[in-house]
């Protein structure tokens, strides 16, 4: 009777099974809302819990794997590390161009070949060339006449058989046909004609082939050959050939702002390539007084001996600069330098207490098998320069 009273009430709520269902569901939701904060409650309190390294303490027979190393203040040159480009000397490097113009008919010389002062490089078929021989004869001949009129009239002046006038102008018409003389001579020389080809000229032979030559200006090495034959050049203006003495080279090595204190006109510096084991010695020469606007660094020069040719132009390679300037600071071994989970360097430093603790520290310059340490210790300090991993194996168990 009770139940039919109930589902015959039409105030009474029908629950039927889609009804429920989203209850259901309301109340699970609670339920995992509610778990989940007391989840979080927990982790949150766990992660207030942090466990710190606790100092280590040795046993006597222990501390004999290990020794210490008081630190002091110490004197020390610093070495300058950068980077490199190989260039040529440029002081014993020059770049040939054409003494004259004209097709080239013929190139002497390859790359790589070593040549002497005035060694031909090339021959070109150049008017100029003829011109200036040609120039050349006309003057010496000239020069000839004239001084044997002069040298006549002086002697008929003494003889009263012409005008003291007549001798004075021969004299200056000499003079002035030897200035033409030497001036094409001299014409001739810049045009590096051959010293043989004016003395046959001078002595009346005729040349066999009027070519004008290219000839190094220096010895050294062919480093570029920019011309091919039938090439038509111009006078001081084309370049022909780069020749260089290998021997030596510059080295322009880039030093930043924090580094360039220590750099000084005529410190020692050691070039190495990366191949190989092989390093070249080397020092400042030259100090740029401007910075370069890309790279923020400054360029020092540094003059290196090349034996075997080695370094080659555009070479990028690795540069240490011995200052010898003296600096001063904190050193400590490299042994002593151990590395924690996040790389950052620290050392154990000895307590009053006798035990180990952990002590990061801040490293600069590196000298030999020592750091400057810039920050962290002080001096009078000891600190374990060997057996540290042995400690830090104790300090983890």
């Amino acid at each position: 009777m009770e139940n039919r009273s109930i589902h015959g009430n039409p105030a009474a709520p029908h629950w039927s099974e889609r009804t429920y269902a989203p209850v259901v569901a309301l109340m699970a939701l609670a339920t995992i809302l509610s778990c989940t904060g007391c989840s979080s409650k927990n982790d949150n309190n766990s992660q207030t819990s942090i466990v710190t390294a606790s100092n280590v303490t040795l046993t006597a027979a222990q501390r004999q794997h290990i020794h210490l190393y008081t630190v002091e203040v110490s004197k020390f040159h610093k070495t300058i590390e950068a980077t490199g480009v190989v260039d040529f000397d440029n002081d014993q490097a020059t770049s040939v161009l054409a003494p004259f113009s004209g097709p080239v008919s013929r190139l002497l010389v390859s790359l790589g070949e070593q040549v002497k002062k005035g060694d031909p490089l090339a021959e070109v078929v150049s008017p100029d060339f003829a011109t200036a021989i040609g120039t050349y004869r006309k003057a010496l001949a000239t020069a000839k006449t004239n001084r044997r009129l002069a040298d006549l009239d002086k002697d008929l002046l003494q003889h009263h058989g012409v005008a003291e006038r007549e001798a004075a102008q021969a004299e200056t018409d000499a003079v002035n046909a030897e200035a033409d003389r030497d001036a094409a001579l001299q014409a001739l020389v810049s045009l590096n004609v051959n010293p043989q080809a004016i003395k046959d000229i001078q002595e009346g032979r005729p040349i066999s082939r009027p070519e004008g030559m290219i000839r190094s200006p220096i010895a050294g090495t062919v480093v570029e050959k920019l011309i091919t034959p039938g090439e038509l050049l111009e006078a001081g203006t084309t370049p022909c050939f780069t020749v260089a003495n290998l021997s030596r080279v510059w080295v322009m090595a880039q030093v930043f702002g924090a580094d360039l204190a220590s750099v000084s006109l005529g410190d020692s510096a050691e070039v190495a390539t990366g191949i190989g084991s092989k390093n070249f010695s080397g020092r400042v020469d030259n100090i740029s007084a401007l910075v370069d606007p890309d790279t923020r660094s400054v360029v020092v020069r540094v003059v290196a001996d090349n034996p075997g040719n080695l370094l080659k132009k555009q070479m990028y390679v690795h540069v240490a600069i011995q200052a010898h300037q003296e600096s001063t600071g904190l050193l400590a071994p490299v042994s002593a330098i151990l590395r924690d989970d996040e790389n950052l360097p620290f050392v154990y430093l000895a307590q009053s207490d006798g035990s180990f603790a952990r002590q990061h520290v801040t490293l600069s310059y590196r000298t030999g098998d020592q750091y400057d340490i810039a920050e962290g210790l002080k001096a009078r300090d000891e600190i374990v320069v060997d057996g540290g991993i042995f400690v830090q194996f104790m300090q983890n168990q």
